[in-house]
């Protein structure tokens, strides 16, 4: 009992930080920053998700009404004229909106703040890019995110027991195949059909990494299964494949949510997958 209570311990933390890297990396993660100008503190956040019903909105507090800034903006990917538009003085924060887009469209964008003679960009080398999406109903989306964490905490519970010792290997990768094929491969592309308007843009229809990396992972599952069938508890049949799962599934959620997911081409109307300046800086 005390080996099972401290694998789940490991387990938790393990997924825990694991899925926190996954958002903050990912390319709808807001910008944040913490600037000093002209003796000025500007702390804010520059949002990458946006809806396609409405304009998003840019808020971000200033220390005084001194401070300006000017939004720089263009649809991305096009070689479109950059737009500049004033951010307005409301209530202590300097407010903007990025015009609303169709499902997939994108906006690239930064800031440009001034205050004392001095003017700093943020971001400060690339723009930020804002995609859009349609409305995912609640429960939909709500039961799809439960279900990837549980698959990712059984995931890890299922190969951690294989490394130590296979008491519950049979179990926990039943569990762990079970919850990543109904939250990623069943409700994966309905959540998608209503964000963007296609239910599968992976191989072989698209190039897709959402799409693609979940479903080598729950191969990789399905292998595990397909192992330990017939097995039971002294039986370490599909052991080291449920340890080669755990680290697939590791390296799925490892690899930022939304990288090169679905973009609308605005000269063509269709839906592409352009490759996102983040990998770049992902990938060093």
């Amino acid at each position: 009992m005390k080996r099972l209570i401290l694998l789940w311990v490991f387990t938790i933390v393990v997924s825990g930080a694991t899925m926190v890297y996954q958002k903050m990396t990912g390319p709808t993660y807001p910008v944040r920053f913490d600037i000093e100008l002209g003796g000025a503190s500007i702390k804010g956040r520059l949002p990458r998700s946006g809806d396609i019903h409405e304009d998003m909105k840019v808020a971000i507090t200033v220390p005084n009404e001194n401070v300006t800034a000017v939004m720089v903006w263009r649809r991305y990917p096009t070689s479109d004229e950059w737009t500049r538009t004033a951010l307005v003085l409301e209530e202590g924060q300097l407010v903007t909106q990025v015009p609303k887009q169709g499902m997939a469209g994108k906006v690239e964008y930064s800031v440009e703040f001034s205050h004392g003679g001095e003017t700093l960009t943020i971001p400060p080398e690339e723009a930020a890019v804002a995609r859009f999406k349609g409305t995912v109903p609640s429960l939909v989306l709500v039961v799809h995110v439960i279900c990837m964490i549980m698959g990712m905490l059984f995931s890890n519970a299922a190969g951690f027991d294989a490394f130590t010792g296979s008491h519950h290997l049979k179990t926990f990768s039943r569990f762990a195949f079970g919850f990543l094929m109904l939250g990623g491969m069943i409700l994966g592309p309905v959540v998608q059909k209503y964000a963007f308007d296609a239910y599968w843009t992976g191989w072989p229809f698209g190039t897709d990494w959402t799409d693609n990396k979940l479903a080598i992972g729950a191969l990789a599952w399905g292998l595990v299964m397909w192992r330990t069938w017939k097995s039971d508890s002294t039986n370490k049949a599909g052991r080291w494949e449920a340890v080669f799962a755990m680290i697939v599934i590791f390296v799925v959620y490892g690899i930022p949510h939304s990288i090169h997911g679905s973009t609308l081409d605005y000269e063509t109307g269709e839906h592409i997958q352009v490759m996102m300046r983040t990998i770049e800086s992902v990938l060093g």
